[in-house]
C-alpha cells in the first residue's frame, strides 16, 4: 500500500507547478507536531500542502502526501500505513481531505500519541476537530485559510509586491496608504469590481469561462460531500441547506427574520439554527452577532450574509449593491478581527471603530458626533478624513 501511495505522489508532483504561495504559508509554524489547515473548497489547501512537500524534499526530509479520498484506500487502515511509513524512516505526514476518512479524529489522536512524526492535514471545517470526542483539539494547531483577499488578487494577477496592513493603520493612515501603494498603472475601481464578482477563489484564473458553474459545483460538493461525511446532515436533507441558501439570497441582511426564513426554507426553527451553523462552518455563510456581552447575548446572528461576494453573484438571481458592499467588508475584516453589528452604524470593529458602509456620497448623518466613527465608501479611490475607500479593507491579509 505504501508503495502505491508513493507512486501516486510522484505522479501528482509532476503535474504540480503552482509557485505562488498564499498569505498563510509564512504564518504557519511547521515545527508544531500536528497542524490543521481548514477552509472552504477551492481556496488552496491542497496547493499549500504540495508546496510544503516540495520544500521538505528539497531539504532531504522524508515526507509522504496522502489524499484520504483515494479510491484505493477504501478498507485500508491508516494506522498501518503510518506505521509502515515511520518504520521506513518517515518524518512528515501530509494528509489531505481528512474529513473523508471515517472517525478521522480518533485516528489522528492515535498517530499523535504513538508516532514520532510531524503531521499537517487539511479539512473543510474546524467543527469536527474542535468538537471531537477524541479530544484532538488539545493536540492540534489550527489555521484557517480564506479565499483571496483583494490584495492577493492584485498581487497574483499583476505580479505586484503588495504588503498587508493592520486595521488600526487603515483607520489612522488610510490616505497615506492608498497614495503610496504601487498601483499607478492600475484602475483600482475597475479591478475591485472584477474582484467582487470573480476574484475570491484562486481557481478563477484556471477556469475563467466556467467560473460560476465551478463555484456552484463547489457549493454542492461542500453540502453533499463535506457536511455529510462529517456527519452533520443526512444526505436526504441536503436539499434543505441549498434551499436555505436561496432564501438567504432573497433576504436583506438587515431584515433577518428567523421565523420567515424557516418557513420559506421549509425547516423547523430548531433545525434552522443548526443548518446556519453548518453552512457557516463550511464557509458558505457569514454570521455576524450584535455587540452584546454577558447574559443578554442571544445565541443567534443579527445579520446573515453569504460568505463572500463571489457566492452572491454565483448563487443569487440578483445582488443589491448595499448587500454586496457589506458582504465584502464583513468577509475581509472578520477573518482577522472581531466584527459585530452596531446599533449606531453598520458594524463595530474590535469593539472600538464604528463603521457605516455605503456609496461614494454616503454621509456621516447616522454616526455623527460618535468617537472613532468612519464612513467606508465604495467607488472612492482615495479617502479623506474619516471617509475610507471600501477597497482598502481588502489589504488586511
Amino acid at each position: 500500500m505504501l508503495e502505491n501511495i508513493k507512486k501516486y505522489q510522484e505522479r501528482l508532483k509532476k503535474s504540480f507547478k503552482i509557485e505562488y504561495k498564499r498569505y498563510i504559508y509564512d504564518t504557519i509554524d511547521f515545527n508544531d507536531k500536528m497542524i490543521a489547515l481548514f477552509g472552504s473548497r477551492g481556496v488552496g489547501k491542497t496547493t499549500t500542502l504540495f508546496q510544503h512537500l516540495k520544500e521538505l524534499e528539497s531539504n532531504n526530509k522524508n515526507a509522504l502526501y496522502i489524499s484520504l479520498d483515494y479510491p484505493f484506500l477504501s478498507g485500508a487502515d491508516l494506522i498501518d500505513i503510518v506505521e509502515e511509513f515511520v518504520d521506513s524512516g518517515g518524518e512528515y505526514l501530509l494528509l489531505d481531505e481528512v474529513h473523508r476518512y471515517e472517525e478521522f479524529a480518533s485516528y489522528l489522536k492515535t498517530i499523535y500519541d504513538l508516532f514520532d512524526i510531524k503531521v499537517i492535514f487539511t479539512s473543510s471545517s474546524a467543527t469536527s476537530i474542535l468538537n471531537a470526542k477524541s479530544d484532538l483539539s488539545r493536540r492540534v494547531t489550527l489555521y484557517n485559510l480564506a479565499g483571496f483577499s483583494f490584495r492577493e488578487y492584485l498581487k497574483f494577477k499583476h505580479r505586484l509586491t503588495l504588503q498587508s496592513f493592520e486595521i488600526e493603520d487603515i483607520f489612522s493612515n488610510h490616505r497615506e496608504i492608498a497614495n503610496n501603494l504601487p498601483l499607478q498603472e492600475i484602475n483600482i475601481l475597475k479591478e475591485f469590481k472584477e474582484y467582487i464578482e470573480v476574484g475570491y477563489y484562486p481557481f478563477y484564473f484556471d477556469k475563467q469561462t466556467s467560473y460560476y458553474q465551478n463555484l456552484l459545483n463547489t457549493i454542492n460538493l461542500t453540502i453533499d460531500v463535506d457536511l455529510t461525511s462529517l456527519g452533520l446532515v443526512e444526505q436526504k436533507y441536503t436539499y434543505k441547506l441549498k434551499k436555505l441558501l436561496e432564501v438567504i439570497c432573497e433576504s436583506k441582511p438587515f431584515e433577518v427574520n428567523y421565523s420567515k426564513i424557516a418557513t420559506l426554507a421549509e425547516i423547523s426553527r430548531v433545525k434552522l439554527y443548526d443548518y446556519l451553523s453548518y453552512l457557516a462552518n463550511g464557509q458558505m455563510l457569514l454570521l455576524v452577532d450584535e455587540n452584546i456581552d454577558g447574559l443578554k447575548k442571544v445565541q443567534k446572528a443579527a445579520k446573515i450574509y453569504l460568505n463572500n461576494t463571489n457566492l452572491l453573484f454565483a448563487y443569487c438571481s440578483s445582488c443589491e449593491i448595499g448587500t454586496v458592499r457589506e458582504t465584502f467588508f464583513a468577509n475581509q475584516v472578520s477573518h482577522k478581527y472581531k466584527l459585530h453589528i452596531s446599533k449606531q452604524g453598520d458594524f463595530v470593529v474590535e469593539k472600538k471603530y464604528i463603521v457605516e458602509v455605503g456609496g461614494k456620497n454616503k454621509s456621516f448623518a447616522q454616526i455623527k458626533d460618535i468617537a472613532n466613527s468612519f464612513v467606508v465608501s465604495d467607488d472612492t479611490e482615495v479617502g479623506n478624513g474619516n471617509k475610507i475607500p471600501l477597497w482598502l479593507f481588502g489589504f488586511l491579509y
